[in-house]
Protein backbone atom coordinates (compact mmCIF):
# COMPACT_ATOMS: atom_id res chain seq x y z
CA UNK A 1 0.00 0.00 0.00
CA UNK A 2 1.07 3.37 -0.16
CA UNK A 3 -0.27 6.87 0.54
CA UNK A 4 -1.21 10.58 -0.64
CA UNK A 5 1.47 13.09 -0.63
CA UNK A 6 -0.90 15.16 1.40
CA UNK A 7 -2.30 13.02 3.66
CA UNK A 8 -1.07 9.56 5.61
CA UNK A 9 -4.78 7.65 3.48
CA UNK A 10 -3.72 4.63 3.12
CA UNK A 11 -4.55 3.11 -0.89
CA UNK A 12 -5.05 -0.26 -1.92
CA UNK A 13 -3.30 -0.96 -4.73
CA UNK A 14 -6.91 -1.32 -6.55
CA UNK A 15 -7.60 2.44 -5.66
CA UNK A 16 -4.85 3.72 -7.60
CA UNK A 17 -5.85 5.10 -11.31
CA UNK A 18 -3.31 6.25 -13.34
CA UNK A 19 -2.51 9.81 -14.13
CA UNK A 20 -2.45 9.42 -17.78
CA UNK A 21 -6.23 8.61 -17.78
CA UNK A 22 -7.40 12.15 -16.83
CA UNK A 23 -8.03 14.85 -19.05
CA UNK A 24 -9.53 17.56 -19.32
CA UNK A 25 -10.99 16.79 -23.03
CA UNK A 26 -14.55 14.85 -22.87
CA UNK A 27 -13.12 11.79 -24.45
CA UNK A 28 -9.98 9.42 -24.00
CA UNK A 29 -8.40 9.03 -27.40
CA UNK A 30 -8.37 4.90 -27.79
CA UNK A 31 -10.67 3.85 -25.19
CA UNK A 32 -14.51 4.35 -25.25
CA UNK A 33 -16.91 5.49 -22.22
CA UNK A 34 -18.52 2.11 -20.54
CA UNK A 35 -19.70 3.96 -17.79
CA UNK A 36 -20.27 6.88 -15.86
CA UNK A 37 -19.81 7.30 -12.45
CA UNK A 38 -20.80 11.14 -11.98
CA UNK A 39 -18.85 14.02 -10.73
CA UNK A 40 -15.82 13.24 -8.19
CA UNK A 41 -13.90 15.74 -6.37
CA UNK A 42 -10.60 16.74 -4.42
CA UNK A 43 -10.73 19.67 -1.96
CA UNK A 44 -8.28 21.41 -0.12
CA UNK A 45 -7.96 24.45 1.96
CA UNK A 46 -4.76 25.79 2.74
CA UNK A 47 -3.30 29.04 4.85
CA UNK A 48 -0.41 31.15 4.55
CA UNK A 49 1.93 30.59 7.48
CA UNK A 50 3.21 33.81 9.06
CA UNK A 51 7.00 33.07 8.28
CA UNK A 52 6.03 31.86 4.60
CA UNK A 53 4.21 35.35 3.97
CA UNK A 54 6.78 37.50 5.60
CA UNK A 55 9.26 35.44 2.89
CA UNK A 56 6.81 35.91 -0.22
CA UNK A 57 6.47 40.21 0.91
CA UNK A 58 10.46 40.10 0.65
CA UNK A 59 10.37 38.69 -2.64
CA UNK A 60 8.07 41.26 -4.05
CA UNK A 61 10.12 43.94 -3.09
CA UNK A 62 12.90 42.14 -6.03
CA UNK A 63 9.79 41.34 -8.18
CA UNK A 64 9.50 38.57 -10.62
CA UNK A 65 8.05 34.95 -9.62
CA UNK A 66 7.37 34.75 -5.66
CA UNK A 67 8.56 30.90 -5.97
CA UNK A 68 6.96 30.90 -2.23
CA UNK A 69 3.53 30.94 -3.37
CA UNK A 70 4.19 29.18 -6.94
CA UNK A 71 5.31 26.27 -4.92
CA UNK A 72 2.51 26.67 -2.30
CA UNK A 73 -0.04 26.82 -5.38
CA UNK A 74 1.66 23.64 -7.03
CA UNK A 75 1.45 21.68 -3.64
CA UNK A 76 -2.08 22.51 -3.12
CA UNK A 77 -3.32 21.81 -6.60
CA UNK A 78 -1.55 18.24 -6.72
CA UNK A 79 -2.76 17.66 -3.40
CA UNK A 80 -6.30 18.12 -4.69
CA UNK A 81 -5.56 16.21 -8.08
CA UNK A 82 -4.61 13.56 -5.83
CA UNK A 83 -7.67 13.67 -3.89
CA UNK A 84 -9.72 13.66 -6.55
CA UNK A 85 -8.26 10.46 -7.86
CA UNK A 86 -8.83 8.66 -5.02
CA UNK A 87 -11.97 9.77 -5.12
CA UNK A 88 -12.89 8.14 -8.74
CA UNK A 89 -10.81 5.17 -7.49
CA UNK A 90 -13.12 4.38 -4.43
CA UNK A 91 -16.29 4.77 -6.99
CA UNK A 92 -14.59 2.36 -9.33
CA UNK A 93 -13.48 3.99 -12.07
CA UNK A 94 -10.61 4.36 -14.03
CA UNK A 95 -10.73 7.55 -15.71
CA UNK A 96 -11.38 10.93 -15.27
CA UNK A 97 -12.36 12.87 -17.74
CA UNK A 98 -13.71 17.06 -18.05
CA UNK A 99 -11.03 17.62 -15.48
CA UNK A 100 -10.88 21.39 -14.10
CA UNK A 101 -9.97 23.38 -11.31
CA UNK A 102 -11.16 26.30 -9.06
CA UNK A 103 -10.35 28.18 -6.34
CA UNK A 104 -11.75 30.22 -3.82
CA UNK A 105 -10.59 32.36 -1.17
CA UNK A 106 -12.18 32.17 2.07
CA UNK A 107 -11.02 34.11 3.75
CA UNK A 108 -8.09 36.06 4.03
CA UNK A 109 -4.66 34.07 3.77
CA UNK A 110 -7.14 30.79 3.42
CA UNK A 111 -8.27 29.15 -0.44
CA UNK A 112 -9.99 25.96 -1.14
CA UNK A 113 -8.33 24.42 -4.21
CA UNK A 114 -11.05 22.36 -5.98
CA UNK A 115 -9.96 19.55 -8.18
CA UNK A 116 -13.27 18.14 -9.92
CA UNK A 117 -14.01 16.02 -13.42
CA UNK A 118 -16.61 13.00 -14.36
CA UNK A 119 -15.46 9.42 -13.15
CA UNK A 120 -15.77 7.14 -15.70
CA UNK A 121 -14.76 3.27 -16.57
CA UNK A 122 -13.22 3.44 -19.98
CA UNK A 123 -12.48 0.41 -22.33
CA UNK A 124 -9.99 -0.34 -24.90
CA UNK A 125 -11.28 0.16 -28.59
Amino acid sequence: MSTTPSTSLPLAPSMRLDESMVTTAFELPGYRIVRNHGVVRGIVVRSRSVFGTIGAGLQTLVGGNITLFTELCERTRHDAFTLMMQHAAEHGANAIIAARYDANELMQGVTEVLAYGTAVTVERM
